[in-house]
């Protein structure tokens, strides 16, 4: 997939990555249980937004999906209607079903 949305996603989880392996550097400076909990928090920052921009990615696909699948059922409901008619009034008809609906 190279989509927008794709790219901008694939953005983001390299941002996170970068931002994570910063934020472990940073958490080289402290010891014991300090940097136990820099580095899980670190973590948990970079899979949280990862998480969030999957999920964001998830349903920009299914709102697309229903987009196209509704513009294909007003397009069969158009050309029915369509097949009341004949000659060039019919192919007319037909011509702007598809027009409309990116048939």
């Amino acid at each position: 997939m190279s989509d927008p949305d794709k790219a901008n996603y694939d953005a983001v989880v390299k941002k996170a990555d970068a931002d994570y392996k910063a934020a472990k550097e940073a958490c080289d400076s402290k010891q014991g249980n300090d940097k136990d909990v820099c580095l899980k928090q670190a973590k948990a920052n970079r899979d949280k937004v990862e998480a969030d921009a999957k999920a964001m990615h998830k349903s920009n696909e299914a709102v697309a999906s229903a987009h196209d699948t509704k513009m294909e059922a007003q397009y069969k409901v158009a050309k029915e209607k369509c097949d009341s008619l004949s000659g060039d009034a019919k192919d007319n008809c037909v011509k702007q079903a598809k027009a409309r609906y990116g048939q």
